[in-house]
């Protein structure tokens, strides 16, 4: 169970510190994703939550509103949606945060960039397709299922994230994946499929990133291991905590099979 709660709040376009963008906007507080390698885990420092990561959402209702206040006096810069959230996690559903804030944005003209793991992004297309500025990304972490409901147990499947991909492509819409977090010894017998699924969903890009241990997350990374791979649990210990070629022997495959289908690619490690 997740606990849902509407909350006020006092900002929404934030300055980022992340590459390549100028602001975030986050509609939502905690996700329903419940990704158990998540990094954004460390924003319950910031609020007080009896629940774990992944078992609260608050949902910031005045957002829109108070969006509409900022971007007038805002300097024009691309604007990312989301950086500790997902902008498109179930209750978007229902309250249509990240739908109103895209609006907000292309009536002031702000490019945007969208990283999700939700194939609703693609109920989005019509507004993301008129965007002068904009790229949509989903996270793609395996082709198989199992493994997804494992590490990722609320997010979409990956066949309805690269439908969405294509969907979007089809609307005009720029797209890349993002592979990552790069599952060790979860992901080299998919990586052939994996790279053809994106070449037909129309990616212009890959962006890949490895497995990172911080904010506390190797506590529920373990705790899967030890439930549904116990034979992976020293392995995982060897390759994150210990010198290791493991990575980059990974990249050295990923990038030649990503090369073999004419996707352009870049590594964030």
């Amino acid at each position: 169970m997740v606990v849902v709660r509407e909350v006020l709040c006092k900002s929404a376009l934030s300055k980022s510190r992340i590459y390549g963008v100028d602001y975030s906007v986050n509609p939502y507080l905690g996700c329903q994703h419940g990704c158990v390698y998540c990094y954004a885990r460390f924003m319950t420092k910031y609020h007080s939550h009896r629940e774990r990561w992944g078992e609260f959402v608050d949902v910031k209702i005045n957002l829109p509103q108070i969006l509409s206040r900022e971007l007038p006096r805002a300097e024009r810069g691309i604007v990312l949606l989301s950086s500790v959230t997902d902008p498109y996690q179930p209750v978007e559903e229902k309250y249509e945060l990240t739908r109103k804030t895209l609006q907000r944005l292309l009536a002031y003209n702000f490019p945007v960039s969208v990283l999700t793991k939700s194939a609703l992004v693609a109920r989005d297309a019509d507004l993301l397709s008129k965007f002068p500025e904009c790229e949509v990304g989903l996270t793609i972490t395996t082709l198989d299922e199992g493994v997804r409901e494992g590490f990722e147990p609320h997010a979409s499947g990956i066949r309805e994230r690269l439908d969405a991909l294509k969907t979007l492509s089809s609307h005009g819409v720029k797209t890349y994946a993002f592979l990552g977090p790069l599952l060790p010894f979860l992901i080299e017998d998919t990586l052939d499929d994996l790279a053809a699924g994106l070449e037909d969903a129309g990616v212009s890009r890959v962006l890949v990133d490895r497995l990172n241990i911080k904010y506390g997350n190797w506590d529920t990374v373990k705790e899967l291991l030890v439930r549904k791979y116990p034979q992976l649990l020293h392995k995982y210990e060897a390759v994150l905590f210990n010198r290791s070629s493991y990575f980059e022997d990974l990249k050295e495959k990923i990038a030649k099979v990503l090369q073999s289908r004419g996707l352009s690619f870049s590594f964030c490690y």
